[in-house]
């Protein structure tokens, strides 16, 4: 499954030295070969302990962690749903992704030029998100328009495709984002067709700087309001310093962490983000495992057995019979399957079993 979150923000606030972070922690090529499909691509392996543990217990010859691609895209500038800058570009290889990583820098630096001339993180996200959104209220006007003579003639689809438009649109001239309009599930459907901007989910990252003025540790007029915004929009942030974590790419381990210390950064801000950004597409892993490969595999949340399987090959959907399943921390305790069938740990189940995070899994065809 590969779906993609793509980096957003204003310039100078980090999203490229983010990126380069991040796509250090890119998986094999080989096991995911679209992930050079484009230099600005980078199909980043999920950090997951567990993969590891099932690995060794397996004494597995390969292991195969789950993925999520990340999208390095052009800055943003003010006027952008009007053509500015790249303004066109960005908006276009938004509407590609499934999901939105906005970079907002909270640390002042007269080195580091702010496109806005002081550092204001409200101000930042006020600009990104006016712009997303006059680009939606362009699309779903036309699209109004295009439709209203079909609706009036009783058209079934294009009535209920309005019906969506009308709760759309006002929220939108509200200056708010598409998705917190009063939307039901089938309404949802609707939406997602529209490819709107700003009903992608949305996930902030707070660039700090190690040694520098930062917001978080000033705790001042400016981080509070970030802080209130947050809270009520209900929106996920991560914090993170990626000169820090560009500086690091290279190293690993003990030797990582030490050097982490030296440049004073404290956690690792690129796993955190990645199992954020996991999250964030609404993505679940189950594994499989044996002597040859231990692998993570990526579905959505409240995918049913036959669904998961897909991710495998379609014969597991398509001819699926049943499949052998249990928590992945149960099968590491009893020590082996055996002892877990014998203890009725090992669950047979059919095709509208619902797959949980965690869960190892063998199919049957």
């Amino acid at each position: 499954m590969s779906l993609s979150i793509g980096i957003v923000g204003l310039p100078n606030v980090g999203k490229s030295t983010l990126f380069n972070a991040l796509t250090k922690k890119s998986v094999d090529a080989a096991n995911y070969p679209f992930c050079t499909i484009d230099p600005s691509v980078g199909v980043v392996s999920v950090p997951d302990e567990r993969l590891q543990k099932l690995a060794a217990f397996s004494e597995s010859v390969k292991t195969v962690p789950a993925a999520v691609e990340f999208v390095d895209i052009a800055g943003l500038v003010k006027g952008a749903s009007e053509g500015e800058g790249l303004g066109n570009q960005f908006l276009s290889n938004i509407r590609e992704t499934d999901a939105i990583l906005q970079v907002v820098r909270i640390f002042d630096d007269g080195d580091i030029t702010h496109v806005s001339g002081g550092v204001n993180p409200m101000d930042d996200i006020g600009v990104i998100n006016l712009e997303l959104i006059l680009a939606d209220l362009q699309t779903t006007t036309k699209r109004r328009g295009n439709i209203e003579k079909d609706a009036k003639r009783g058209d079934k689809k294009a009535v209920a495709e309005l019906a969506v438009l009308n709760k759309i649109i006002p929220v939108l001239e509200d200056s708010r984002l598409a998705q917190y309009a009063d939307l039901t599930d089938d309404d949802m459907v609707i939406a997602k067709q529209l490819n709107l901007l700003t009903i992608k989910p949305i996930l902030y990252a707070l660039n700090k700087k190690a040694g520098g003025s930062n917001l978080d540790e000033l705790k001042d007029d400016r981080w509070q309001a970030l802080m209130d915004f947050f809270t009520e929009t209900k929106s996920g942030w991560v914090i993170i310093d990626a000169g820090v974590e560009h500086e690091l790419k290279d190293f690993e381990g003990e030797e990582r962490e030490a050097f982490r210390g030296e440049l004073g950064g404290k956690d690792d801000g690129i796993d955190a983000l990645i199992r954020a950004g996991y999250t964030l597409l609404n993505l679940i892993t189950y594994f499989t495992t044996g002597e040859t490969e231990t692998r993570a595999w990526t579905v959505l949340r409240d995918s049913t057995a036959p669904e998961a399987g897909a991710a495998i090959h379609s014969d597991f959907r398509d001819k699926f019979i049943r499949a052998d399943i249990i928590a992945w921390d149960t099968l590491l305790e009893v020590g082996s399957y055996g002892a877990a069938r014998e203890k009725g740990l090992l669950k047979t189940v059919g095709k509208d079993h619902v797959v949980q995070d965690g869960d190892v899994i063998e199919f049957k065809v």
